[in-house]
């Protein structure tokens, strides 16, 4: 079922183009089931490729000083029904079927291999029947590389708790209605209601009451037709009790196996559709024994690969990546939720992540903020008024090869939207290149040296 290698074909280091990969190949039997009826997933693998522990030795004692472990960073292939994802790869968050201001056309010539995504929205708005009458997430949205789906669980947890974006990841401006493990915002209600079997909660769009439970989460996002999707979980932050840790641990390990059993379920049921992809989701916050204890029982499990998801202090990021990687199997890729700062991409990248999605890069582009080797700049800045230069000198995306500062800057001046569209696509490329090239310095063995090069320049500032 996983095959194992130690080349991977080549790539360009400033890849253009939509993305692409092998047409899935004729099926003898309908696809997504075997013989005797058994579920298949012959149409989704994982291939490793180069280890940088390999291409990039460090002295033993420099890993144990710098990380505590050995660096687990890879690289592989992902393979989909609609194509192939090199990876490390950044995934383009289109939380709702479309990346913010930008056309999927445009997101495939930035070089985007994938995009994510969000099920929560998708289910409250169009509905998930609307995404399977219209052949899926990416005929729906005219995207035909691969697609994630991240399960909704996030989204129930955190804007259940009125925290909106994000989640709570202090103790500063919260009310505690039971402790620390009933957290809501100040001058909020609590929308989401959880129990062993699923989670009430309210729409944040009209106040609806809906549940969501891990069978309901899996028949969505079969409905949505991603590639690859994820099991439902308990999203908890650093401020819940050790007490509730544990407990929250064991409800998202139960949930994981009836995530399995519905997945199996719904593959044998709609056989003629490609085959999604099931990924289980590692919690435990910042103790290292609830985070190896889920690495290993979802481990265990007949997962196509991992994501690593909940609360993550910026400082033992890297730390809590690799007790997980330590304890998954290797032949299965594995997915970080929620980073794209270069710091933290390539902390996770030397720690064993194999793709990773944020909504950053459009949501600072909104607010007029765009990347530059040399740290992120406001476009806001009267400086830039007169600047008749691109974002950035030599980039090749193509705001950059096409429009100016100065007009940029007119155009958010001016409340024109554009502005966001031209900002957004160039910081998506930004982020994609980046993480491509980390790819390439992995296999050439120049990934060190290429991290103190990038972050040099990128945090001198």
């Amino acid at each position: 079922m996983w095959g194992t290698s130690h080349t991977v074909p080549s790539a360009a280091r400033s890849p253009r183009g939509a993305p692409s990969g092998p047409a899935p190949s004729p099926e003898t039997e309908p696809p997504g089931v075997g013989q005797n009826g058994r579920v298949s997933s012959s149409a989704f693998s994982f291939t490793l490729g180069k280890r940088l522990r390999e291409t990039a030795p460090v002295a033993a004692e420099a890993r144990v000083e710098a990380n505590g472990g050995g660096f687990q960073g890879r690289t592989g292939t992902i393979s989909t029904p609609h194509g192939e994802i090199k990876t490390p790869a950044f995934i383009a968050v289109g939380t709702k079927a479309t990346v913010k201001a930008v056309l999927p056309e445009s997101v495939a010539e930035l070089g985007a291999q994938a995009v994510l995504a969000n099920a929560y929205h998708l289910y409250l708005q169009p509905g998930p029947d609307i995404l399977d009458e219209a052949g899926g997430l990416g005929k729906f949205m005219n995207w035909s590389g691969p697609t994630f789906t991240d399960s909704g669980g996030f989204q129930v947890m955190s804007l259940g708790a009125g925290f909106k974006k994000v989640i709570n990841m202090n103790a500063d401006g919260t009310t505690h209605a039971t402790g620390a493990d009933d957290d809501v915002a100040p001058g909020k209600e609590r929308l989401a209601h959880i129990d062993d079997d699923g989670v009430w909660f309210k729409s944040h769009l009209n106040g609806d009451k809906h549940r969501f439970s891990p069978e309901i989460s899996m028949q969505v996002q079969h409905k949505i037709g991603a590639d690859i999707m994820f099991a439902f979980d308990e999203l908890t932050t650093l401020m819940n009790s050790r007490g509730y840790q544990e407990m929250s641990l064991e409800r998202t390990r139960l949930w994981a196996l009836r995530c399995l059993a519905e997945h199996e379920r719904l593959t044998k049921e709609r056989a003629g559709k490609p085959y999604q992809a099931l990924f289980g989701v590692l919690q435990g916050a910042q103790y290292e024994d609830l985070r190896r204890k889920a690495a290993r029982d979802l481990g265990a499990m007949d997962f196509d690969g991992f994501g690593l998801g909940g609360a993550f202090e910026k400082e033992n990021l890297g730390t809590i990546v690799r007790w997980c990687t330590e304890e998954l199997p290797e032949n299965k890729p594995r997915h970080l939720l929620g980073i794209s700062e270069p710091d933290d991409i390539f902390t996770a990248i030397e720690n064993g992540a194999d793709t990773f999605d944020c909504v950053s890069p459009t949501r600072v582009a909104r607010n007029s903020a765009f990347y530059t080797p040399y740290g992120r700049k406001n476009l806001s800045n009267s400086k830039f008024k007169k600047d008749f230069g691109p974002l950035v000198d030599g980039c090749d995306c193509y705001t950059c090869t096409n429009y100016t500062r100065a007009y940029i800057q007119h155009l958010f001046k001016s409340n024109e939207m554009v502005s966001h569209t031209l900002i957004s696509i160039h910081n998506e490329r930004f982020t994609v290149k980046l993480v491509d090239d980390a790819r390439l310095a992995i296999e050439d063995g120049s990934f060190f040296d290429f991290k103190a090069e990038v972050l040099g320049k990128y945090y001198s500032a």
